[in-house]
């Protein structure tokens, strides 16, 4: 009968000399990653990747590279700033409207039916509206 700790997988530590032979025959060359993993017994596809980017000089390993027009960062600019004055503007109209409405309910409560009528020509109001 096999005992609890046969069953575990080996685990596998490498020295940085190991290592650094394996990144530096990568990146001369050599070898890929999928022959040195081969060659040299090494599991995981991510563990050459990791070494590469810890000890390589990373031109092995996939970039994002993000090509734009010269001016595309000064359009970006602008339009960032066109928002922000269109916020402000938005901003400052929405406080005009509330103090507008507030003077004008703090005016209607003040006058009577009949000033109202007389000066506004407002229509009754239905329920719904109130």
């Amino acid at each position: 009968m096999q005992s609890q700790f046969s069953k575990r997988p080996t685990l596998f530590r490498y020295s940085e000399t190991f290592k650094l032979k394996v990144v530096d025959e990568i990146e001369k060359g050599k070898l890929t990653i999928r022959q040195a993993s081969q060659i040299y017994e090494i599991n995981g596809g991510a563990t050459i990747y990791g070494w590469l980017k810890k000890y390589g000089k990373n031109h092995l390993i996939r970039k994002v590279v993000r090509v734009e027009m010269k001016n595309e960062k000064d359009i970006i600019k602008a339009k960032d700033e066109k928002i922000r004055e269109l916020e402000q503007a938005l901003a400052a109209l929405t406080v005009q409207n509330i103090c507008q409405k507030c003077y004008i309910e703090t005016v209607e409560s003040r006058l009577t039916e009949e000033e109202k009528k007389l000066h506004f020509h407002i229509y009754p109001q239905s329920k719904d509206e109130s």
